[in-house]
């Protein structure tokens, strides 16, 4: 569970006068028979582009055929937590039709990978990517299939925010600024850095650096004050759920509410330090949290808009927060009888919301309001 609320009586009041609770949304299904897809994107004429971790990216379309895998893709190294994950299109898509994705990318001899962010334009006909370019390479490349992070967010300016894992081995690596391990970073559309990131121009550091002190961001969203919000996997609890901020430190491995697996606390134990940020939210046990959307529109009632829903790999349901500010209020547990593990949440052009199931045989859902 998360961090629990103490209610006074007269909230209790209020919602019960308000009347009943609203129904809970249906599930359709829009597409079966995906192999454990992990992101997806909206293109045109009702269409969308999914990710398939095994390195795959294919067309759905409108009636919700997936189509043959498209060409075009670079070398992904798939195996364990890495493959083909994140997808988003660029905001000015219908012109340019250039999307970003996020991939783990093998090093080019010897061992190791790390997350990569590239750039493509998506052809005319829909077969292929054009153009691909890579922006972005983690660095150092590290032998290991966990913690790749991956998750894309063009900011309100244009930039491009990615988030990296720590790699699990290399969490040490999260509170130094000489690597790119358990960071968030932030780059410009053609891979440039932006002036105004943190720690451009100091000795030492990497510039594409945002934030650090992160272990595994898993979801990442642009929030209705135009602001980055990021979820992210801790150690056996201590999920959490931030809003990263330019240069700050959000403490993973020093300070974390969770603890080692099999037990013991990690490093001194610590859950606070001075210099470092608590998370907005946290969740111990942890429910393994994926994918994140902010509910702009209005189709599922003015109670749902604002809300903050994310996937839980672990407990199999969809999570709704809702904010007040940026403090949660209140938890609400949803499609717990789905029995599938959600990756990846979005909402459509259409005011609808999508989920993808991270299974051997995965589906793109949408909702229904009830």
């Amino acid at each position: 569970m998360g961090k629990q609320l103490r209610w006074p009586a007269w909230p209790l009041l209020l919602l019960a006068l308000a009347g009943p609770a609203q129904a809970a949304p249906r599930v359709e299904v829009v597409a079966n028979g995906l192999e454990h897809p992990w992101a997806v994107a909206f293109i045109d004429g009702g269409r969308m582009l999914v990710t398939e971790r095994p390195g795959r990216l294919r067309l759905v379309s409108a009636n919700g055929q997936p189509g043959k895998p498209l060409a075009g893709l670079p070398r992904i190294d798939a195996g364990g937590q890495g493959g083909l994950l994140d997808l988003v299109t660029d905001r000015d898509f219908a012109r340019n039709r250039t999307l970003y994705f996020c991939y783990a990318e093998p090093a080019a001899s010897g061992y190791g990978n790390s997350t990569a962010l590239a750039s493509a334009r998506l052809a005319d006909d829909a077969s292929h990517l054009e153009q691909v370019k890579v922006l972005f390479s983690q660095q150092p490349k590290f032998s290991s299939r966990a913690h790749f992070g991956c998750r894309i967010v063009e900011a309100a300016d244009g930039t491009l925010f990615l988030t990296l894992g720590d790699r699990f081995q290399r969490m040490a690596d999260a509170q130094t600024l000489d690597n790119h391990h358990g960071k968030v970073v932030r780059m410009r559309k053609d891979g440039g850095i932006p002036p105004d990131n943190p720690f451009v121009g100091r000795a030492g550091a990497r510039p594409e650096i945002w934030s650090l002190g992160h272990r595994n961001v898993q979801g990442a969203a642009l929030g209705p004050d135009g602001r980055l919000w990021t979820h992210e996997h801790g150690p056996q609890g201590g999920d959490e759920l931030n809003r990263p901020e330019a240069g700050k430190n959000y403490g993973w491995p020093v300070i974390t509410y969770g603890e080692n697996y099999g037990g013991g606390p990690v490093g001194a134990g610590l859950s606070r330090k001075a210099g470092m940020e608590q998370p907005l939210w946290q969740w111990t046990p942890s429910i393994a949290p994926s994918g994140m959307a902010f509910v702009r529109g209005t189709r599922y009632g003015k109670g749902w808009q604002g809300s903050l829903l994310l996937g839980s790999l672990k407990f199999r349901y969809l999570l709704r927060l809702e904010l007040a500010g940026t403090r949660v209020v209140r938890e609400e547990k949803l499609l717990t009888g789905l029995g599938q593990r959600i990756r990846d949440v979005r909402e459509g052009p259409d005011g609808f919301l999508y989920l993808l199931t991270d299974e051997d045989n995965g589906q793109l859902l949408r909702l229904q309001p009830g």
